[in-house]
């Protein structure tokens, strides 16, 4: 069974730093999408970063010059990683790392077309 392991979450004032995790475990797809995604209660789950498996990136508006999302080496591709730099308090958050199959170059950014989901990671970031 596929298993996403988010981690990197924390508590940070304005104008800092963070940098998320997501390790994804048995999944053996070649083309694929995996993207960061964010939830507050009460509110819908926003796409934030996107990574193809070919290397295409794609960030939401609100965070496009502030975050950058990457993944590990040739070796460990399957790591996600989401450095947010510049936090403000609007990027206080549940954060969760998704994949999705069958995607080499564009990826989708609604929340419903991905297949697996990590646990998420609380970001908090105070003024």
């Amino acid at each position: 069974q596929v298993q996403l392991v988010d981690s990197g979450g924390g508590s940070v004032q304005t104008g800092g730093s963070l940098r998320l995790s997501c390790a994804a475990s048995r999944y053996t797809e070649s083309w694929y999408c995996m993207g960061w995604f964010r939830q507050v209660p009460g509110k819908e789950r926003e796409g934030v970063a996107f990574m193809s498996s070919g290397g295409r990136t794609f960030y939401a508006d609100s965070v496009k010059g502030r975050f950058t999302i990457s993944r590990g080496n040739a070796k460990n591709p399957l790591v996600l990683y989401l450095l947010m730099n510049s936090l403000k308090p609007e990027d206080s958050s549940m954060y969760y790392c998704a994949v999705v199959s069958g995607f080499w170059y564009s990826c989708p950014t609604e929340d419903v077309r991905y297949d697996y989901w990590g646990q998420g990671t609380q970001v908090t970031v105070s003024s």
